[in-house]
């Protein structure tokens, strides 16, 4: 959990520029049908990623699609912080667009490519 990032908001932060594009915690666990305690076991674990904006911890919700967690964020969470990445350039990780996939990792992970994502994290983490 990164308790130590900016509470504004800005170009060099990353995640959805939007501000309906984030959801508090205790949306997540509405969303999820979850209580706020597992919301907050869930980023413990590494299964979530939750970052501070305007002084709120927040998760993009485009990574909590259709209800669930995208399928594997968890696991490229877990080779991003193993390579040293903190919550903040996981996320800036997540949303750097790259050309070769249709815009982010994260935007991937929700489709075919997500496997792709997940080897290129692996290529990260070694």
């Amino acid at each position: 959990m990164t308790d130590s990032v900016p509470a504004e908001t800005g170009p060099d932060l990353a995640g959805p520029a939007d501000p309906a594009g984030w959801l508090t915690l205790p949306d997540v666990a509405e969303h999820l049908d979850l209580s706020i305690s597992k919301v907050h076991q869930m980023i413990r674990d590494r299964e979530l990623i939750a970052v501070r904006r305007d002084g709120v911890r927040r998760i993009p919700a485009d990574l909590v699609a259709n209800h669930t967690v995208l399928k594997h964020l968890p696991g490229v969470l877990n080779l991003l912080a193993d390579a040293g990445y903190d919550d903040e350039e996981a996320l800036r990780w997540l949303y750097r667009e790259d050309p070769s996939l249709p815009g982010t990792p994260a935007v991937a992970l929700g489709g075919d490519l997500a496997r792709e994502v997940k080897r290129r994290a692996q290529a990260v983490a070694f």
